[in-house]
């Protein structure tokens, strides 16, 4: 079904008049406020070159997005449940949904039609394109006597989409003994593993050919919601219940920081120009009618990534902030809340040229101080 159909192009979106206004205007940082939602936000996403913005909430309808004006593209039609994740490919021709009705959706990007559907036995999570965007990753939970698992599937662009299999190529199932469910999936670079973070709070790799378990860590003491890694993938930052974010280098899993606050943490990303860390959380959403914005903590809150000091935040959600992401310029963020809104951030001037000052050295004893 056609669902970025004109009528959404044509339909005038306020936010897009006020944004040409703000964007030929950076001194000052206001917010485009994007309202396509009827439900909570679930996951907010740019492509590769920054000037899309993907969204999906519990509405079961995923929307696109111009990055730069915050005008509505259009909707992506067809799914019964939650939309969980999403992902777009390299060159933004085909999208991945992981819905709550338990399949899998491929689209073409620019006209929001269905080229595939995947089943699955359960829920799913989320979804991860390989590079390449030859084959994709699911994550499903278990399912009356179905166990939660992993699934690969393989969809090359250049085949028939008839001739893709319903059936994935490989399955990791998780038995039921482990007790635990997968929460986010990525491939790392060349596809060398799939690093799959679960809600105990480990972090497992596995081999992608064969579903070989290739090494485990116990990253956080509670549920990890969320995973995000640098431009190069060589650093990823994963946010958990237990109210920390953690930096990771991705070649040995060693940990680097750490970024404490006083409230679960929903979503974290690490800014590509600078040395800078961003977080977004809150109240548990069964709280947030009992608390104001305020006592809730629903701002981004900005950390150093090197000293781990908080610097500022930046409100406006009116719920906990779900879903976090920053454009590949660095020049602007996205940020997607329990109240159903999206926040699409630009950076003023004061903010992209300000200098990370380093710390002073306390030092003890006069004898200490270098000659001059």
């Amino acid at each position: 079904s056609r669902s970025l159909c004109a009528r959404h192009c044509r339909k005038e979106n306020p936010a897009s008049k006020f944004s040409q206004r703000a964007g030929n205007n950076r001194d000052t940082m206001r917010p485009i406020l994007l309202k396509g939602h009827e439900r909570s936000i679930t996951r907010v996403k740019y492509n590769y070159d920054g000037d899309l913005l993907f969204t999906c909430s519990k509405d079961a309808i995923p929307c696109l997005w111009f990055a730069e004006t915050g005008e509505r593209i259009g909707t992506y039609n067809g799914h019964q449940g939650t939309v969980w994740d999403l992902d777009v490919n390299r060159f933004s021709t085909r999208v991945i949904t992981a819905s709550a009705d338990a399949t899998v959706k491929l689209w073409k990007t620019n006209t929001g039609e269905i080229i595939r559907d995947f089943p699955h036995r359960g829920p799913v999570r989320g979804v991860a394109w390989a590079d390449g965007s030859a084959m994709f990753a699911s994550i499903s939970d278990p399912f009356v006597e179905y166990e939660a698992r992993i699934s690969i599937y393989d969809v090359p662009e250049d085949e028939d989409p008839d001739s893709y299999s319903d059936e994935p190529r490989l399955e990791i199932p998780f038995p039921k003994e482990m007790g635990v469910k997968a929460t986010n999936v990525v491939f790392l670079n060349c596809n060398e593993a799939l690093l799959v973070t679960f809600d105990d709070g480990s972090i497992r790799l596995y081999d992608p050919t064969d579903g070989t378990e290739l090494e485990e860590i116990q990253a956080h003491e509670k549920k990890i919601n969320a995973i995000s890694f640098n431009r190069q993938k060589t650093m990823f930052i994963t946010s958990s219940m237990d109210t920390t974010a953690k930096l990771y280098d991705v070649v040995d899993l060693e940990h680097i920081k750490t970024y404490k606050t006083s409230n679960p943490v929903n979503a974290a990303v690490i800014s590509p120009t600078k040395d800078h860390i961003l977080l977004g959380g809150g109240q548990d959403a069964m709280s947030v009618t009992t608390t104001s914005g305020k006592q809730g903590k629903f701002e981004t809150r900005f950390f150093e990534l090197v000293y781990e000091n908080e610097f500022g935040s930046v409100k406006g959600h009116f719920g906990p902030i779900n879903a976090l992401a920053i454009n590949p310029d660095g020049g602007s963020y996205a940020s997607g809340a329990e109240d159903g809104y999206i926040r699409l951030h630009f950076f003023d001037k004061s903010y992209l040229d300000m200098k990370d000052p380093v710390p002073e050295l306390e030092v003890e004893d006069d004898d200490d101080v270098p000659n001059q």
